[in-house]
């Protein structure tokens, strides 16, 4: 005979940690969705807009993605002038927050500016 115990807690974790910088929140604001919103929208002030699970967000990164993509020299003026923070810099963040939100689309997201 013998005893056994457990015990059992279900807790947040994090599953996906990203940064990046204020200056290019220009950059982001140019980006025009479908739905009326902007990238900026999505990336910076999720809560605003009442997106909370990484499902509901991960069509609009996608669109983003295709819009920065497809109209590279248009955003190139908006590069911040120091130099911290790029294009390249916003697409590829944009991208690996998308991989996050497609692996784990019941995720809750959160932003903290």
């Amino acid at each position: 005979m013998s005893l056994d115990v457990y015990i059992s807690a279900v807790r947040t974790v994090n599953v996906y940690e990203g940064n990046i910088t204020h200056n290019l929140n220009k950059m982001a604001k140019e980006v025009k969705l479908s739905n009326g919103h902007t990238l900026y929208d999505v990336l910076w002030r999720p809560e605003e807009h009442n997106y909370t699970k990484a499902s509901e967000i991960a069509p609009l990164l996608v669109e983003g993605i295709m819009i920065l993509r497809s109209e590279r020299e248009r955003f190139l003026p908006f590069n911040p002038p120091n130099g911290f923070g790029d294009y390249w810099g916003l697409v590829d963040f944009t991208q690996e927050y998308l991989n996050a939100c497609l692996e784990n689309p019941d995720g809750e997201i959160q932003a903290c500016r």
